[in-house]
């Protein structure tokens, strides 16, 4: 009679009902990982607010010219912007020089060579450049690469390595854009850890797609691959490019929980290298301070909802190396043989 009513014990077990605390205990070790969580980032943000402020006052600013007019983009215009730009990069390189940037001014004089495609080129602060691979007027896929952190006209000889690459294993139809189209933040700084960077961006890739679209119609197939923290400024943008693919590699979250949530008819991807440290990085947001902290669920995960594709063994930079798995499957996504991506 006493226990008319009652649910079975293992029931109530695994609901950590009966007495010993089960649910309880559960709910502390959530809380405690989320404190974890919390003091890691509080931590980061301490360092970063005390290392960032010196580590850029350490160097001064370099003079460059103002950025060249910029005109119509359409296929009458490119030779004559090219050369625009490659006199503009010319300039910032002898002012680099002049003013003791041996660096810098090398990396300008190698954007100033005849070779360079240069869509786009500001040499003022960190530095920001458009650069083209293949020839843009005729291709039938468009590939526009968007960079993570501490990618500036300084390091910029990497990130156009990456576009190499892709350009060689997608041939002649293919022209491979080289999208250094905002100021990237250090890896060590607060803005590395925010979306705010992105929400600044988002706005300036979304004007770059819809120059394509307007200058070469429908017809080319237009991916975005985005790397690192490049992800965070694609996922913002999503909504506004009109792109068939959106590929995010390396990820730390994008500040939306979902594939969905980016509101893009794009297909959406992701991959992550098995020995890529960002798969360490929490996949939390947090509030501290009135900012949110962190960009929520990782995209290589099934709750995402994106088409995740094998990345093979690599490491955080080696998304685009030569021979690779992954960017095999990258080269295919741009040629729009989504048949022949192998998945993960």
């Amino acid at each position: 009679m006493g226990s008319r009513g009652r649910r079975p014990a293992a029931v109530e077990q695994a609901d950590g009902r009966d007495g010993t605390g089960g649910g309880e205990e559960r709910r502390r070790l959530r809380r405690r990982r989320l404190g974890r969580v919390r003091r890691t980032l509080l931590a980061v943000l301490v360092t970063v607010a005390v290392v960032v402020p010196l580590s850029a006052a350490a160097r001064p600013r370099i003079p460059a010219p103002p950025p060249a007019v910029p005109v119509p983009l359409s296929a009458a215009t490119l030779t004559g912007t090219y050369r625009a730009n490659r006199a503009d990069a010319a300039e910032a390189s002898r002012m680099a020089a002049a003013h003791g940037d041996r660096s810098r001014a090398s990396a300008e004089r190698a954007l100033a060579s005849p070779a360079s495609d240069l869509l786009a080129f500001d040499g003022r602060g960190t530095g920001r450049v458009t650069e083209v691979f293949g020839d843009l007027a005729t291709a039938r896929h468009m590939a526009v690469l968007v960079p993570g952190s501490d990618t500036t006209l300084d390091t910029y000889g990497r990130f156009r390595a990456t576009a190499l690459a892709l350009h060689r294993d997608t041939g002649r139809d293919t022209a491979v854009i080289a999208w250094l189209g905002y100021d990237t933040p250090r890896t060590l700084s607060t803005g590395v850890l925010t979306t705010s960077r992105a929400a600044r961006a988002a706005p300036a890739l979304e004007r770059f797609v819809r120059q394509l679209r307007a200058a070469f119609g429908p017809a080319p197939h237009i991916s975005l691959l985005c790397h690192s923290y490049g992800t965070v400024v694609c996922a913002r943008a999503g909504a506004g490019v009109d792109a068939q693919d959106i590929v995010l590699v390396g990820s730390p979250g994008t500040g939306v929980d979902s594939a969905a949530a980016l509101h893009t008819r794009a297909r959406v991807w992701a991959a992550r290298g098995a020995d890529d440290w960002i798969a360490d990085v929490p996949h939390h947001r947090v509030d501290l301070f009135g900012t949110t902290v962190g960009f929520g669920t990782d995209p290589v995960s099934p709750a995402y909802g994106a088409r995740v594709f094998a990345a093979g063994d690599g490491g955080h930079s080696d998304y685009f190396k030569p021979g690779s798995d992954s960017l095999a499957n990258l080269t295919r996504i741009v040629l729009g043989e989504t048949a022949e991506v192998t998945r993960a």
